[in-house]
């Protein structure tokens, strides 16, 4: 049975059990095996290292294998060289990164790679939105040009809509105003409507639906976000604008990459652990590792294989271009699902009392935002989610879209300063109450929650800098591509 005969035919519960059972491993063994034989470039690869991929039997064998990234292997190699059978006339498509941290990456892929990726689409829109049951309206509010977002999530719901599920699409890509008519147009024909975007655009979106007067919650929406960690008071100030009550099935973040397609999503119970530890920072830290809260997810292990080497993540799976052990070097970790239950009873969480129904057993993983987007100020990294909770706050929240530009500047008043632009809301108009409350709110939040700041920045250089710029302004905030929020 080929991949969409197997997507189609087979249901969700069935493509979801052996992942909740396993760990994986021997799914993945069997990939290493047709990679070894079947990929020029692994073969090479394991053939400089003297290694027979016959002799990996066990998890503590296959860590021994070498960690592929895009230097040393994807620009080392022909696109011809990584693909199955050293020929990509397999493949029919190109994905395309978003070249956040450099040149950006031509992935080739095939519509066999895309049907079990389908399936954390179909986890979404069935356990959390319901969409099997209920008449839904999906928008794709990804960009629709050559990179991967908005193309590779289209063709991922058609998959599901082929599947049965009450599904229609509509991809007017990154263009708040058509999508807002789109929303008016049609939304009233169906039970609930389904932006998926990354996330400041779609509170850009949100925001301008209300300032034309639109009542969201007459179109139960939901979101589906990729791209960035954000934090749970975001999702409630969303869920607020949003009209929406039921906050564990509001939005879905997808754990994705050009590289691979999506690696794993959040999940009503996933996002009811977040909330919870997002109350509970000691244990967040414990399990986490860091003050800061990651992106957490459950995934499937054997679609997509996850390690952590060194605090960061390297995960297995099958593609246009096949990876094994690709080190994408995101800060993370994962967990057993019996493991996090586990400790998160301990301390009085409850799953079975929150209304779920029932729920995955599969496991966690976690991400933390990416660290090219982090600076450093006196020996200090400053995260992008802190400056981003501070511009959540009731008191700011009003005046600004939450996107911003951290970067350190050196030459004012002769000393570094830590600088900070602002984006405002729409109709908003820079005033010096406006930059003053800002920044209070970032530098409170900062010495708060970031103890290298309050500890390493001399205090009379710790007020950050704040510049507030219009909607859209060329220079910091740029329509239609994909924010960044350092320089």
């Amino acid at each position: 049975m080929d991949s969409r005969d197997h997507f189609l035919k087979t249901s969700l519960d069935d493509l979801l059990r052996p992942g909740e059972s396993g760990d994986g491993f021997a799914e993945t063994r069997q990939l290493l095996a047709r990679v070894a034989a079947e990929v020029p470039a692994y073969a090479e690869i394991l053939r400089e290292r003297g290694i027979d991929p016959a002799a990996i039997r066990h998890p503590s064998d296959f860590a021994g294998l070498p960690l592929l990234d895009k230097a040393n292997y994807v620009r080392r190699f022909s696109q011809d060289q990584v693909v199955f059978g050293g020929d990509r006339a397999r493949c029919d498509f190109y994905a395309v990164s978003s070249g956040s941290t450099g040149e950006p990456t031509f992935w080739p892929r095939a519509a066999a790679d895309e049907y079990p990726i389908a399936v954390r689409f179909e986890q979404v829109f069935g356990d959390m939105f319901q969409a099997h049951e209920k008449r839904t309206l999906a928008i794709v509010c990804f960009a629709m040009g050559t990179w991967v977002g908005g193309m590779f999530t289209t063709f991922c719901l058609r998959g599901v809509a082929e599947k049965g599920y009450k599904l229609m699409i509509a991809t007017p890509g990154n263009k708040p105003d058509e999508i807002i008519r789109i929303v008016e147009r049609l939304g009233g024909d169906f039970e609930q409507t389904v932006l998926l975007g990354y996330p400041p655009f779609l509170k850009e979106v949100i925001d301008a639906g209300r300032a034309k007067g639109l009542d969201w919650g007459r179109y139960k929406p939901r979101l589906v976000l990729a791209g960035e960690v954000f934090s749970e008071t975001w999702r409630e100030l969303m869920a607020e604008r949003a009209g929406v009550e039921d906050i564990l099935h509001f939005a879905a973040s997808l754990y994705g990459t050009a590289d691979a397609g999506v690696l794993a999503q959040e999940t009503p119970l996933s996002v009811a652990i977040r909330r919870f530890l997002s109350k509970h920072p000691a244990l967040a830290q414990e399990i986490f590792g860091d003050t800061r809260l990651p992106t957490l997810c459950q995934y499937d292990p054997t679609n997509r294989y996850f390690e952590v080497v060194d605090g960061t993540l390297a995960f297995s799976g099958d593609n246009g271009v096949p990876l094994i052990r690709y080190h994408i070097a995101d800060r993370g970790g994962i967990a057993r699902y019996d493991d996090m239950l586990a400790k998160l009873r301990g301390a009085g969480f409850d799953p079975d009392t929150l209304g779920l129904g029932g729920h995955r057993r599969q496991p966690f993983v976690w991400v933390f935002g990416r660290a090219n987007f982090t600076i450093s100020y006196f020996g200090a990294n400053i995260f992008p989610e802190t400056v981003s909770l501070a511009l959540e706050q009731p008191s700011v929240r009003g005046f600004v879209t939450g996107k911003f530009v951290m970067e350190v500047k050196e030459g004012l008043g002769d000393k570094p300063a830590f600088a900070l632009a602002v984006e405002l809301a729409q109709g908003v108009a820079a005033a010096d109450t406006i930059s003053d409350c800002v920044t209070e709110t970032v530098l409170k939040t900062l010495r708060k929650l970031n103890s290298e700041f309050a500890n390493y920045v001399p205090a009379d250089l710790q007020r950050p800098v704040v510049t507030l710029y219009p909607t859209g302004h060329p220079d910091y905030f740029p329509v239609g591509v994909k924010h960044r929020y350092s320089r």
